[in-house]
C-alpha cells in the first residue's frame, strides 16, 4: 500500500519532468498532409473507453487507435499523454488543473466519466464500525485506488465540508490499496474506510454489512473527469483533434440515448472482439458513465469547482492560471445547443431513452 506521501514525492519528480518530454514521442501514421491517423492510449482491463466506443461505432472518421497497455490511475494517464508516451489521456479534472499549473502543456477537451445516481463511488466502514461522522475520521484509514485524483479530492471536500481543517485533515491517512482489494481490506480491519464503485460496490453490497458514510454525489452530481490532448498535438493536428472528439462526442450521444441493454451488449462485442483475454463480467454492471454535458461538453464549473478548491486549501496561487488555459469546447460539435435532444451532430435521429456511456473506475 502506498501513502499520499509516496504520492506526493512521485508526482513532484514527474512534473519536473515534463518540460523535457512533452515534445517526444509523437503519433503515428499520417495522411499526407501532416495529420495523424492512429492515436496510440491506453485502455482499462474489462471495461471500453469512449474512444474505443466511438471507433467500434464508426465514429472516428480515418482515425485508428492503437493501444499500448492498460492503466488504472487517472494521473498516470495524462503523465503519459503529456510527456508523448500516448497521445491522449484522461483523468479527474482536479488532476488535469494540477497539471496543468505545473507546466504541463496540455488541455482538457471532452469530458467522458462522472457521478450520478446510477455510476457514483461510496466511502463504507462497517455496519458495527464506531464511525459514524466526518470528524471520527481523523486519525482514521481511508482505501482508495489512487491519490492526488478524484477520490482524494473528493473526501478531502466532504470533511471540509463538515468543519475539519487542514490540519485535522491532514491526521486522515489516504493509502492506495487496488479496487478489487478494497472490500477485503476493509472486512479484515487494515483499512477503517473503503472506496467503492461499480462491480467493486455492488458485490461487496450484495454480501451485506456495510454502511456508506457518504458518496461523491452528496457533493457533486456532474462531469468529474475529461480526456486531454497536448497542445502542440493540437497546434499540429487539428483535423485529426476535431474529428478525434467530435467521434467521441457522437460515442458519448449514442451511449446517452441507447438503452442500457444494448449499450452494455456493444460493450461486451468488443471487448470480445478485441482479444486482450479479458472476461465480461464488469461490463455487466455498468449502468451510465455519468457525463452530464450532451455529448460530454464540459461546463465551467467541472473545473472551476476544483481550481477554487485547491486556491482556497493553498495548492494553487490565485491568478496562477485561468480556466482557458486548461480546457476547450471548442472542437465538441453539442457546444453550441444546436442540436436536438434526440438527434446526433450530423442530424441522424437517435432514439431518446436513459443511458450512459463508459469509465474507467477511480480516476
Amino acid at each position: 500500500m502506498h501513502t499520499r506521501r509516496d504520492f506526493l514525492r512521485y508526482t513532484t519528480a514527474v512534473g519536473a519532468a515534463l518540460p523535457l518530454l512533452a515534445a517526444c514521442g509523437p503519433s503515428r501514421g499520417s495522411d499526407g498532409t501532416g495529420e495523424a491517423t492512429v492515436l496510440r492510449y491506453q485502455g482499462t482491463t474489462g471495461s471500453v473507453t469512449l474512444p474505443e466506443l466511438a471507433a467500434d461505432l464508426g465514429y472516428l472518421d480515418g482515425i485508428d487507435l492503437e493501444w499500448l497497455s492498460d492503466t488504472t490511475s487517472g494521473p498516470q494517464s495524462i503523465q503519459a499523454a503529456a510527456t508523448g508516451d500516448t497521445d491522449y489521456g484522461g483523468a479527474f479534472n482536479g488532476a488535469i488543473l494540477k497539471l496543468v499549473a505545473a507546466g504541463s502543456p496540455v488541455t482538457a477537451v471532452i469530458a467522458y466519466y462522472g457521478s450520478d445516481e446510477e455510476t457514483y463511488s461510496g466511502y463504507y466502514v462497517l455496519e458495527d464500525s464506531p464511525l459514524t461522522q466526518p470528524r471520527d475520521l481523523i486519525g482514521a484509514t481511508v482505501s482508495m485506488n489512487t491519490l492526488g485524483a478524484h477520490h482524494e479530492f473528493v473526501v478531502r471536500e466532504w470533511l471540509s465540508r463538515n468543519g475539519l481543517t487542514e490540519e485535522e485533515i491532514a491526521q486522515v491517512e489516504l493509502t492506495v490499496v487496488p479496487p478489487v482489494n478494497a472490500e477485503q481490506s476493509l472486512r479484515s480491519g487494515q483499512v477503517d474506510v473503503a472506496t467503492l464503485s461499480g462491480i467493486h460496490r455492488e458485490k461487496a453490497l450484495e454480501r451485506g454489512g456495510l454502511r456508506p458514510l457518504f458518496t461523491d454525489t452528496d457533493l457533486y452530481a456532474f462531469s468529474y473527469g475529461s480526456l486531454v490532448l497536448r497542445n502542440d498535438f493540437i497546434e499540429r493536428h487539428p483535423t485529426t483533434t476535431r474529428a478525434f472528439v467530435e467521434g467521441v462526442a457522437r460515442a458519448i450521444r449514442w451511449a446517452q440515448t441507447r438503452p442500457r441493454e444494448e449499450v452494455v451488449d456493444r460493450f461486451v462485442s468488443i471487448i470480445e472482439r478485441r482479444g486482450r483475454n479479458e472476461d465480461t463480467e464488469t461490463i455487466q454492471y455498468w449502468k451510465s458513465d455519468g457525463v452530464a454535458g450532451p455529448g460530454g461538453v464540459i461546463a465551467d464549473k467541472e473545473f472551476s469547482v476544483w481550481h477554487d478548491w485547491l486556491v482556497r486549501n493553498g495548492e494553487l496561487a490565485e491568478g496562477r492560471i485561468s480556466l482557458s488555459e486548461v480546457y476547450t469546447n471548442e472542437f465538441n460539435p453539442y457546444a453550441n445547443g444546436t442540436y436536438p435532444p434526440d438527434s446526433g451532430p450530423d442530424g441522424e435521429p437517435i432514439a431518446a431513452t436513459a443511458g450512459g456511456g463508459t469509465t474507467g473506475e477511480g480516476q
